[in-house]
């Protein structure tokens, strides 16, 4: 409806009108409408509306409608319209996106791999994510694509939200713990040092300590990088909200105290296997005012922070080797710079050994 806030404002003026009365159409997708962006290295770009899933806890199909894609060829004329602008970060934007594609024509249809795959086409130096992905539609060629391409980041969000089946079901996941768990050992092997994150709910209506035991176990066996943990919420209008044996708050709350900790300590591993390691990193933030400090994300989005003495490096790409880990940060240094420093080391031990130094 933003599309026709000009439409609806001339006709309000031109007729003298104090009240304009709107109907509910259904949902469409509008193309041509300027994006308002506050990021001039990054730029997130949607390449569909609404969810199919109606999982019991979410709102989002009855306020946002069915699964709309866009044209393919939108997509890839603002890819490339971004790549050209100087954003060397673009991050594709769905629901769902792993279902992108099944509701376009003969003659547009195309999966989401396909789009992934022709996007990494376009010439220019830049990096490709995407979210949110759902695990019953990520498919083989999904995962092939993000292997063998570079300008595909190593980072694979996979929204789990429990470890129990008797959880997933009633949430109406369509995807039992042996699939999820079959899934995420899947795209380890294929994308070697992939960073795999994802979601849990605490307290989900009728969650038995037995069932937390289970999310518990899943969290120890794939071993995430990091997890966006949630104490769940009942949204009025959804089938979970009409269920019996809500969780009370405090049960929620030390349940989610103990998959907080357990998730700190698989976090702190995953990083502390890094150190030594070297990684490709967009810097984002310019140096702090009063420190020579700066960060970046590594293709897994991590933030790594390291030290240098000016600004010239922000919206580039550029190699650093990880020094240490503290907690859930990464501290690393240029190699650029450190092979220059062992190259004038180099110099300075033949000219001692020559008498020259």
């Amino acid at each position: 409806m933003l599309h026709r806030l000009p439409e609806i404002l001339c006709d309000v003026m031109v007729n003298d009108r104090r009240r304009y009365y709107v109907d509910n159409t259904p949902h469409a997708i509008v193309e041509g409408v300027s994006t308002l962006r506050d990021n001039d290295i990054k730029a997130w770009l949607s390449i569909m509306y609404g969810c199919d899933n109606y999982c019991t806890y979410c709102v989002v199909p009855y306020v946002r409608g069915h699964e709309r894609s866009r044209s393919p060829e939108k997509i890839l004329s603002e890819a490339k319209e971004l790549i050209k602008k100087g954003y060397r970060e673009i991050t594709l934007l769905g629901q769902n996106v792993n279902s992108y594609g099944s509701n376009l024509n003969d003659l547009e249809k195309i999966s989401f791999a396909q789009l992934l795959q022709k996007i990494c086409e376009i010439e220019g130096e830049f990096r490709v994510r995407f979210m949110t992905s759902h695990p019953k539609d990520a498919s083989d060629e999904l995962i092939s694509v993000m292997a063998n391409n570079s300008k595909v980041a190593k980072q694979f969000h996979l929204p789990m939200q429990a470890g129990s089946n008797s959880v997933l079901k009633r949430m109406n996941r369509r995807y039992t713990r042996e699939e999820y768990f079959a899934l995420a050992m899947k795209i380890k092997e294929k994308i070697p040092g992939i960073t795999l994150t994802t979601d849990i709910i605490c307290g989900f209506p009728g969650e038995t300590e037995e069932d937390f035991a289970e999310t518990l176990d899943m969290l120890e066996k794939i071993e995430f990088d990091s997890i966006y943990s949630f104490l769940y919420s009942p949204r009025k209008g959804t089938p979970a909200a009409e269920m019996e044996e809500q969780i009370p708050e405090e049960v929620k709350s030390e349940r989610f105290a103990r998959l907080v900790g357990l998730q700190q300590k698989i976090s702190e591993k995953q990083n502390a296997a890094l150190a030594g390691k070297t990684v490709k990193v967009l810097v984002d933030t310019n140096k702090d005012e009063n420190s020579s400090i700066a960060s970046g994300r590594t293709e897994g989005n991590k933030v790594i922070r390291f030290a240098h003495n000016g600004n010239e490096y922000y919206g580039e790409f550029i190699t650093l080797k990880v020094l240490y880990t503290e907690n859930e940060g990464l501290f690393g240094e240029i190699v650029e710079l450190q092979k220059s420093e062992n190259e004038s080391n180099n110099i300075n031990l033949k000219e001692k050994e020559n008498g020259s130094y």
